[in-house]
């Protein structure tokens, strides 16, 4: 299992880099759970860490509009993201999802070698407008033809993916996207003492951002020291 830790700006990506991480994923907390950071931001975490390491960036909590999709997968890939993550936070139906991924997919088409992560809302139960229910996740990523799912929080308040979803469902999850071809990636205020579990689901990828920083809260700055000791909760050989 890789660990992909989320940075802010190309200081955050150098740290979390040197610590160890597997993937250097580019945020803006600030814009929410997905929230989208500027393509200079992505450029310039781009340039600051080793050209092996791979780069992801999130391109927002989307609503329903696949052009404005469309647009920002396409700026994401040509500031350097390899993968775009994109929050399927408006589309309610599969219908709307398949069409909202494949807009994406075919715009990122463009840049050749990149790559389409659509996310679902674990506590999707608990925003009032309703988002794709997490279960369908691996049905409309396969649908749409992109490779990877992530399953995330949608509300930061300190209830993670193991609140809202059990062990034995997630390894379910799990199971449902790797019989459809695709890689999976969970992630919501994750703790160093979760990794264990979320290896034991068989996830390909653990995504952190509050655990990674000095002050344990997603807003604040990443502390290499935590990234160390997060990547040293993986047994050797497992990454």
């Amino acid at each position: 299992m890789r660990l992909l830790v989320s940075v802010v700006d190309a200081d955050e990506a150098r740290a979390a880099a040197a610590a160890g991480a597997d993937i250097v994923d580019v945020k803006n907390p600030a814009e929410g759970s997905l929230g989208a950071p500027s393509p200079a931001v992505i450029e310039g975490v781009r340039a600051a860490v080793p050209a092996h390491l791979t780069v992801s960036a999130a391109i927002g909590d989307m609503p329903n509009l696949p052009g404005t999709a469309a647009l920002a997968a396409l700026g994401a890939a040509r500031s350097g993201a390899a993968f775009v993550k994109l929050g399927l936070w408006g589309a309610s139906t599969e219908a709307e999802a398949v069409a909202l991924l494949r807009a994406v997919r075919d715009a990122v088409a463009r840049v050749p070698g990149t790559g389409v992560v659509a996310a679902a809302y674990a506590d999707a139960r608990r925003v009032a407008h309703a988002p794709l229910a997490p279960e369908l996740l691996p049905r409309v990523a396969r649908a749409a033809g992109v490779g990877g799912c992530l399953l995330d929080t949608a509300v930061k308040d300190g209830r993670g993916l193991l609140y809202w979803l059990s062990p034995d469902a997630l390894t379910s999850l799990v199971a449902d996207a790797h019989a459809a071809g695709l890689q999976v990636a969970l992630a919501g205020a994750l703790r160093a003492q979760d990794l264990p579990i979320v290896r034991g689901t068989g996830a390909n990828i653990a995504g952190v951002r509050s655990a990674a920083c000095g002050d344990g809260r997603r807003a604040g700055r990443l502390d290499a020291a935590r990234v160390r000791a997060l990547v040293a909760t993986q047994p050797p050989g497992s990454r």
